[in-house]
Parts: structure tokens; sequence; C-alpha cells
């Protein structure tokens, strides 16, 4: 049994990652601050499946506090898995401060932990973000990242960095992944497919920035999760991978697709571009295939139909706890 810590463990992709790794055998301590950038009860609600796990242990701490940091840092672990962010590209440009001392901050505050307890494993995640309005798709590992266009994007690519800096200096063995719009069960409610059902369901209008020719890399869950647990297992020296879906769709017909699975028409609230929001996202994973056995395998008809699933299960389950 190996013992992994996972920072964030509460949100979307940390609780389904500490399942994934209890699930095989691993020991899991989970470290998340509840902060309220979204309803805290829903991130506990997360890891509800783990309450009663003898294989998991959660401390509730925040990454920038080294003591806390150093606690966990201790004994038989052997891997870090880094999630914990403050999230969002639009709320960064309202809050920069903030952003650069949780991301980059609280990032060096477990880089320094791992050194000083000996630990050698680190996964990174990074985002897609890094590569700003990158005009040559689809986005390969190796193509310059110094121009990114929002604050949460450069605290990104400052992360990796500071990754790069520890394996140099100290021999941090290093694995940085750059997300590719996740969604699925649990997905945050503030990003578009969560927030988009919820209000078609609603009957309420969805707002649209743009013109709707906006492209994703829309990236299913289970996806992801395959990834990570993959990297976790192969860490070594120091790399860099993407994991997507390698299928980017427009706005417009991802409203489409989530009509269909809603079985519901959206009303659209049109509105001008946002600052910060990139183009297009398009993930070239063929390293990650070929050095991580990545599979991506979930198109988006049928990740939506999942998500959906979840949602009415979701809601149900609120209704009956409320009853």
């Amino acid at each position: 049994m190996r013992t992994v810590v996972v920072t964030g463990a509460a949100g979307f992709v940390g609780s389904h990652l500490c399942e994934a790794l209890v699930r095989r055998g691993d020991r899991v301590i989970g470290l998340d601050n509840f902060d309220d950038f979204y309803d805290p009860t829903v991130k506990r609600r997360n890891l509800a499946s783990l309450a009663d796990n003898e294989a998991f242990t959660l401390v509730e701490g925040d990454i920038r506090d080294a003591d806390v940091v150093g606690e966990v840092l201790t004994g038989d672990v052997e891997v870090v898995v880094h999630l914990a962010a403050r999230a969002g590209v639009r709320p960064s440009i309202e809050d920069p401060i903030l952003y650069t001392d949780v991301n980059i901050h609280g990032t060096m505050v477990l880089l320094e932990g791992c050194r000083r307890s000996g630990i050698k494993s680190f996964v990174f995640a990074s985002s897609s973000s890094v590569y700003g309005n990158n005009r040559k798709v689809p986005f390969q590992e190796t193509d310059n990242v110094d121009y990114p266009i929002s604050p949460y994007a450069a605290t990104k690519k400052a992360g990796e960095l500071l990754c790069h800096t520890y394996h140099h200096l100290h021999g941090l063995d290093v694995t940085c992944l750059r997300f590719f719009t996740v969604y699925g069960a649990r997905q945050r409610p503030d990003l578009a497919i969560h927030k988009f059902a919820r209000l078609i369901e609603a009957g309420k209008p969805i707002p649209v920035f743009g013109d709707g020719s906006m492209m994703r890399d829309f990236t299913y869950i289970d996806d992801i999760i395959d990834g990570v647990v993959r990297a976790v297992d192969r860490c070594g020296g120091y790399h860099i991978y993407n994991l997507g879906e390698s299928q980017p769709v427009k706005l417009g017909d991802l409203i489409e697709a989530l009509q269909e699975a809603l079985g519901k028409e959206a009303i659209i609230d049109r509105r001008p571009p946002q600052p910060g929001d990139v183009d297009r996202t398009y993930a070239d994973v063929t390293l990650a295939r070929t050095e991580l056995g990545y599979k991506p395998s979930t198109d988006l008809k049928t990740g939506l139909e999942k998500f959906v699933e979840w949602l009415h299960d979701d809601a149900a389950s609120l209704a009956h706890q409320n009853a």
C-alpha cells in the first residue's frame, strides 16, 4: 500500500482521484481548506463515499500554511498530487493578488515541504490556459507558452517553472499535467456545462459570451483520472503532458448537445466576449498516449448523458434530504 497526498481533495477532480486511488489499494491523505469559492457543503458531499474508509484521511488546512503542510508530508508519503488552486479565468482578473498567493505561494510551500521531507514524486495540475491564444493547433507541450492572457494562466505557468526549479536543484521527480476543460459528475457549479444545465432545467437564460464560435476540448472526468493515475505511477524526471480529449467543440455545438441530453431548449442570453477567455483549446495528446498510455475514450454525447444522469440523481438526493 502506497501513501499519496492529494491537495484539493474535496474538489471536482480531487474527489474522483481520491476514490480511484483508494479503490486500487493506495492510502490517501486528502488536504483541503474548503474555501468559499463555491458552497463548501458541496465539497463535503463530494467526499461522502470516503467518509468511513480507513484508507482515506482528510486534513482540513491551507496549502499556504507551512506548518499544516509539514505535518501532512511526513511518515511514509511517497507522492504528492497537487490539485489545489484558486480556479477560474474571469475571477482571476477580479482578484489577481489572491490567485497569485494561493497558486504560486501555495505551490512553493508544497515543493519546499517535499524537499524537507524527502518526498521524491510530485504531480502538478496545470491547465490548457497556459497556451493563451496560440494560433497553432493542436497544442503541443513543446509550444511556446510565454504569453498567458489571464492571471490564472500566468500562475499555472509559474507553477510549472517552480516545479522545474525543484527538479533541477533537488532532484524532485515532477509531472505537470495540462488539463483541458474537464466535465462530468461533481463538476464545479460555475463551469459552463454545469451552469448551463441547471439554468436550462430551470427555464432560465444561459449567458453566452461571443458568437458561439469559441472552441473547447471538453474532457470527461474518467479520462482525466485515468491520466492522473498513470502519471502518479510513472512520475520520473521532469515532464509535461496534455490531458484532453483531442476533439474540440464549438460552444454553439455544445449547447445543442446539452439541449439534446436534457431534452429541453436553451434560452440564449447573448453577451460580449470576456477578457481573458481564449478563442480555442485543442490538445495534442500524442505524448501522453506514448509515454503514459493515456487513452481518452469518452465522446461528448456519452459524457453529457452521464453528466445529466448525475445531475438528476444529485437533485433527487438533495430533495430527499430536505423533505
